[in-house]
């Protein structure tokens, strides 16, 4: 019997359906919550009694969120925490025949006097950005290149079709970055709105395809690709995302922060009032006995 159920749970495992991985994973993680909150919740009312077993089991679940919720914040995780958008670079404009003057962005338009030569990290970067938005996506079985699901600006087939001439970057940083007011410029836990735009201009060409022999012989160096003289140069305009990697956590603090400052505060009423019930239990049994003595007549 065990082993006919072990085999049924082999083969639910291997056939991907609704019951694995949705609804099963969905029972994980019921269960989970159940058995992690609700088991020392039960326990603390079963002592404490109903309400202040809840309030207390809430106060300390909350209180450990709030110091994972910090971690998430302030150091990188290897599990899949919260999270939110990497930073990335995105395209958003295309200008051809290489013509800054064209271009809709301010910055963009003075980026020969204002702009510096991309370092290698960001032109490895801005290459990859470049592929995903200059070329068309093909089907990895059938070769045939798939309709709406091409990059932005999507004009060659292959990486292999264009070259990239030049990389230039301008902005960045704070608003007020090399004063003596600095905003922004590498703190991570200021807001982005207190940051620069950055731009990058990427000049592209096409491969000249009379230089790319039908086949190379064996051994042989291939031909260094060059531009098409006739192909013209594009201008490819990205801008980078700085992202929301750290937005999902912050929320998650500032939501259990004040979970576990309302959590505390109701244990505080409560015991405020246990306070102030056991000062008139106190004052009435003075009373009473005040009352008792003033009633009783002396012996003679």
């Amino acid at each position: 019997m065990v082993h006919a159920l072990s085999v049924i749970a082999a083969e639910g495992i291997h056939n991907r359906d609704l019951w694995y991985p949705t609804i099963l994973g969905v029972l994980v993680v019921v269960a989970a919550v159940g058995l992690f909150v609700g088991t020392p919740i039960l326990l603390l009312a079963t002592n404490m009694g109903t309400r202040l077993g809840f309030l207390v089991g809430t106060a300390c679940l909350s209180g450990l969120m709030v110091l994972v919720s910090l971690l998430w914040l302030t150091n990188p995780s290897p599990v899949n925490t919260l999270k939110g958008r990497i930073p990335a670079w995105v395209a958003v404009e295309s200008i051809e025949n290489g013509d800054v003057a064209k271009s809709n962005i301010a910055a963009v338009r003075d980026i020969d006097n204002s702009g510096r030569a991309a370092s290698e990290a960001d032109a490895t970067n801005l290459k990859a950005a470049v592929d995903s938005n200059l070329i068309l996506t093909k089907n990895e079985q059938t070769g045939e290149i798939l309709s709406g699901a091409e990059g932005k600006f999507a004009t060659y087939q292959a990486a292999t079709d264009y070259l990239v001439k030049n990389n230039q970057v301008t902005g960045g940083g704070g608003l007020f970055s090399g004063t003596s007011i600095d905003f922004g410029g590498g703190w991570p836990w200021v807001h982005i709105s207190l940051h620069k735009p950055q731009y990058a201009v990427v000049t592209t060409c096409k491969v000249d395809p009379s230089l790319a022999p039908a086949e190379v012989p064996y051994g042989a160096k291939p031909p260094v690709p060059k531009c098409d003289p006739e192909g013209g140069t594009q201008l490819l305009v990205l801008e980078r995302d700085l992202g929301s990697l750290r937005v999902p956590p912050f929320v998650a603090f500032i939501a259990f922060s004040l979970l576990f400052g309302l959590t505390l505060l109701a244990l505080h009423w409560r015991e405020r009032d246990l306070q102030e019930a056991a000062a008139r239990v106190n004052d009435e049994a003075d009373a009473i006995t005040k009352a008792a003595a003033v009633s009783t007549p002396e012996p003679v």
